[in-house]
């Protein structure tokens, strides 16, 4: 039973990694990409995120006559969460402000994906944080499945 499990586990790790990049975590959602950049951006300002900015990538690429799917990125943080981390290492910064980037991948799927807190840690060699890094791996799970799912 544990050797099947395993097999299991080891099949999943595989799929997804070979969807997701190094680092990201990636959720596919059931909305438009709109419709789940707009959820996303709720559930944010909900839980007291303050969101710095929004980019249509593809508006901005179609401006410059270069077609490109739907993909918007939310730009978003809270120095309550991030100050933490960056006292813990400071190079953390420049992956900070979070992102959340929401896209519609070849197939027209719709992904919400973000950077993996633990792969942040492991980036910028930050120790001693691990609580701070388990609540912010589940408070962007949280948010990104509630975003993505109804």
């Amino acid at each position: 039973m544990k050797t099947s499990i395993f097999s299991l586990f080891f099949a999943v790790t595989i799929a997804v990694s070979a969807q997701a990049a190094d680092g990201m975590v990636d959720i596919e959602s059931t909305f438009t990409v709109k419709e789940t950049a707009d959820r996303m951006e709720h559930i944010l300002k909900e839980k007291g995120m303050t969101v710095f900015n929004r980019i249509d990538h593809a508006q901005g690429a179609g401006n410059v006559g270069v077609e490109l799917r739907d993909t918007e990125l939310l730009v978003f943080g809270n120095p309550k969460v991030g100050s933490p981390l960056m006292k813990c290492r400071q190079s953390v910064a420049i992956d900070l402000p979070q992102k959340a980037l929401i896209w519609q991948d070849e197939e027209n799927k719709v992904w919400i994906s973000y950077n993996e807190p633990g792969y942040l840690a492991k980036r910028h060699d930050i120790t001693g944080c691990e609580e701070v890094i388990s609540k912010i791996e589940q408070a962007l799970a949280g948010m990104a499945t509630s975003a993505a799912k109804e």
